[in-house]
């Protein structure tokens, strides 16, 4: 049977997690319309995961851009509404956890739309992240559940969404299995391209990213962070998203110094190169974490917790939510740490998530 699926997507993380399922949609069979919220209107951002990943060019393009969350979830639903009364698609299917997923997902289900939540069951636990609040509002009004693993099962089962969940795999594992290997087979293990100016890729480097509210909008947390990063004793490459950018020009904080050198954030597969040809990853984003750890390297996070506790397994991911409280020689130990010699099993699934994403839609559309 042939579905209409409507993907709601708004952000880099969600490009990424469209590109598998659009292949998979297509391979079943299905019609796929993508509406492109505009929450991430940087092209950085944006447009050049479109052409990278090999998504098809959005049906639909809202271009609701910044503004606070209020104002962005409203902007995002004012917009949508009509788009959904046009398209009455069987299933309207949302991402991770970004005001886009949120305003998607109230937007269809006021029209009685069916909506499916890619990346459910999701928790930090954290209720002062504005992520927190948009995964567990999704969770709570969608209709099919798509966990990524037996922990996010879990966490659904315990807020009594059992009935509507079902574990699929993790879709991030598709595409960065085969980005990677890609990569690899491109480069021959070679050199990434694409760093700030002033790194040398022939010595250890550190990838890092910075863009949460609670590490950015604060002066003294960012100046804090920022002076940890540059005091690190290997060369950091700092892929400096936009909104990391805009606050440290208002607090005044200058980023290129010491061992930061500051670039934009890459396409994808560039992204993928840079870890690959890195010593390790410092950041605050939820999916670099698990891209790291796919890719076998360790990662320290900036934050006092994270959706991916499968990361933490063996010391492949640590949490750091002050580098300064820990010192300067403990600081870059744990930074500059090597790889653990330790297994990291398959906690997000063998690679075919969106296949099985596209068969459970099939599965439990309701016409």
């Amino acid at each position: 049977m042939s579905l209409k699926v409507l993907s709601v997507v708004g952000a880099r993380p969600q490009l990424v997690k469209l590109a598998p399922i659009a292949s998979a949609l297509a391979s079943a069979g299905h019609r796929h319309v993508i509406v492109h919220t505009g929450q991430h209107y940087d092209a950085d951002l944006s447009d050049v995961f479109f052409s990278g990943l090999g998504i098809p060019d959005p049906d639909v393009h809202l271009g609701v851009g910044s503004g606070s969350h209020g104002v962005q979830t409203g902007a995002v639903m004012a917009a949508l509404d009509p788009i959904l009364v046009r398209e009455r698609p069987d299933w309207v299917l949302v991402y991770g956890d970004t005001n886009s997923t949120l305003a998607g997902a109230v937007s269809a289900v006021k029209l009685h739309l069916p909506v499916a939540h890619l990346e459910a069951g999701l928790r930090s636990f954290n209720r002062r992240m504005p992520e927190e609040h948009n995964r567990v509002l999704t969770d709570h009004a969608a209709d099919l559940l798509l966990a990524p693993t037996e922990e996010a099962m879990r966490h659904l089962a315990a807020e009594g969404l059992a009935e509507r969940s079902v574990r699929t795999g993790d879709v991030m594992v598709d595409v960065c299995l085969r980005i990677r290997d890609m990569v690899l087979a491109r480069t021959g293990g070679g050199l990434p391209e694409g760093l700030p100016d002033g790194i040398d890729p022939e010595r250890p480097y550190l990838v890092a990213t910075l863009h949460r509210a609670e590490n950015t909008d604060d002066a003294a947390r960012l100046g804090s962070l920022v002076d940890s990063l540059a005091d690190l004793p290997v060369q950091v490459a700092l892929l400096a998203h936009p909104r990391l950018v805009s606050r440290a020009e208002t607090h005044g904080i200058k980023l290129g110094r010491g061992a930061l050198h500051v670039g934009r954030p890459l396409p994808y597969a560039g992204m993928v190169a840079a870890v690959l040809g890195s010593q390790g990853v410092i950041t605050d984003s939820g999916g670099l974490q698990k891209e790291a750890f796919l890719l076998e390297r360790p990662c320290t996070t900036l934050r006092t917790e994270t959706e991916w506790p499968e990361t933490l397994d063996g010391g492949w991911n640590e949490l750091v939510a002050d580098p300064g409280a820990l010192g300067a020689a403990r600081w870059a130990e744990t930074a500059t740490r090597p790889a653990p010699d330790v297994p990291r099993g398959t906690p997000y699934g063998d690679g075919r998530a969106a296949e099985t994403v596209a068969a459970v839609l099939a599965e439990r559309v309701h016409r």
